[in-house]
């Protein structure tokens, strides 16, 4: 891409960090820019199928808990439009109706299937908040059955939280390769260490399907010999 259309349209202010972690290289800061990119796309792919997996951990612990399959349109009446909840705006029950809201303006039938789906990853990590987790029995730390014991529910969503956060960098194509104005991808791989855990937690069984699909080292290694 000629300069002048990487400025125009990637931005200078986006692209200075990368001149500055160069010493205003400008070759090597488009190489590092480009790398960036691939460690992004290396990522995306575990973290998705994590966020596939605790969605389908938890929907299935609590379709256990409330002996209902449909729990989720269901319990819009139920915990999720307890009193307690007011503070947090009964995140949970406005995030249910909203997507039945779509379905609808769509034309397409409801069912539970297509509202769990639907669910962003910040709705399934809301329910280990303590507000939520007291409401279902803490049932959700239930799906980490090979946790270790020292594990508890602030501390399953404080990984949880960091991972949602760092996705939402990925999303907004925000640098992964930086520790201040150095190189660094360090982030990048403690959320990935994290995931891991996780998945460990919920499945061992799980951990060879994700390190086929994981390239994240060799992106990693390919940025940090720029």
């Amino acid at each position: 891409m000629r300069n002048e259309l990487r400025n125009k349209y990637l931005s200078e202010p986006r692209l200075d960090r990368y001149l500055s972690a160069t010493a205003n290289d400008k070759d090597k800061a488009r190489r590092l820019y480009n790398a960036n990119i691939r460690l992004a796309q290396a990522i995306h792919p575990i973290l998705t199928q994590f966020e596939v997996v605790l969605r389908n951990s938890l929907n299935s612990q609590l379709s256990t808990y409330f002996t209902d399959n449909e729990w989720i349109i269901n319990q819009k009446n139920g915990f999720m439009r307890n009193r307690s909840l007011s503070h947090s705006h009964y995140f949970l029950r406005k995030s249910v109706i909203k997507t039945e809201n779509n379905l609808n303006r769509k034309g397409v039938p409801i069912s539970s299937g297509k509202i769990i789906s639907d669910q962003n990853f910040g709705f399934w990590i809301a329910l280990f908040l303590s507000h939520h987790y007291s409401l279902i029995g803490g049932q959700p730390i239930h799906i980490f059955r090979y946790k270790p014991s020292r594990e508890d529910r602030a501390s399953i969503y404080s990984k949880l939280d960091s991972i949602r956060n760092f996705r939402n960098r990925v999303n907004h194509c925000e640098p992964l390769c930086f520790s201040g104005n150095n190189i660094d991808c360090s982030e990048t791989l403690i959320i990935r260490i994290k995931l891991y855990e996780l998945i460990k937690w919920i499945e061992p069984d799980l951990v060879p399907f994700f390190e086929s699909i994981d390239n994240v080292q060799n992106k990693v290694d390919n940025i940090m010999r720029i």
